[in-house]
């Protein structure tokens, strides 16, 4: 069977390795392993993310990092902005274990990383914001679940943000935030990335 980052327990045998990268202006070292998602470096679509997100929007500090990996996103928006809360999740064991230890040896602490198939193990009913880099293999049902879900999980005027390449699938993912929050809004667009926020 073809082992996946979307597992929960990827087969593929351990080769761990690291890599600096600056994101928000932040130097971090990032710890990646076989079967995790972009493991030799911080894919372009999660860069073009981290990039677009502005937390002046968020109505508070608390942030959920849907399908975090090893945790690019999630650290660099925790270490940029020290006042936000992040949590961040995965279903992927090794990723999880992945952004711990890259939390801890980028000195990051305002984060709590768990295990969590989508939104099962998410107990915060009010985040300002959910940001995800969803897992396009996964399939379309998955990403629309990301979408969908969050809702619930927003507090007032809290924020949906989402990257996905236009030919991944970023028009009917367009249409499905329209669907679930009556608003979306492209906020980022760099070589066929499109960077989606809806409020609810």
């Amino acid at each position: 069977m073809t082992d996946h980052y979307y597992t929960s327990k990827p087969s593929a045998k351990e080769n761990e390795k690291s890599f600096e990268v600056d994101l928000k202006g932040i130097k971090l070292k990032l710890y990646t392993d076989s079967g995790v998602f972009s493991k030799d470096r911080v894919d372009f679509g999660s860069q073009v993310l981290i990039e677009a997100i502005d937390p002046a929007v968020f109505p508070n500090e608390k942030v959920l990092d849907m399908g975090c990996g090893y945790g690019p996103v999630g650290l660099s928006l925790a270490k940029a902005y020290p006042e936000l809360t992040v949590q961040m999740v995965d279903v992927n064991e090794r990723a999880i274990n992945l952004a711990r230890k890259n939390a801890e040896k980028n000195k990051i602490e305002n984060v709590d990383i768990y295990l969590s198939s989508i939104y099962e193990q998410v107990k915060e009913q009010a985040f300002g914001a959910v940001i995800s880099n969803p897992p396009i293999r996964a399939g379309k049902k998955v990403v629309h679940q990301i979408i969908s879900d969050a809702y619930e999980h927003l507090a007032d005027k809290g924020v949906l943000i989402i990257v996905i390449q236009k030919k991944q699938g970023a028009p009917s993912a367009n249409q499905r935030m329209i669907d679930v929050f009556g608003n979306v809004e492209r906020i980022g667009l760099v070589k066929g990335y499109w960077v989606l926020q809806s409020i609810k």
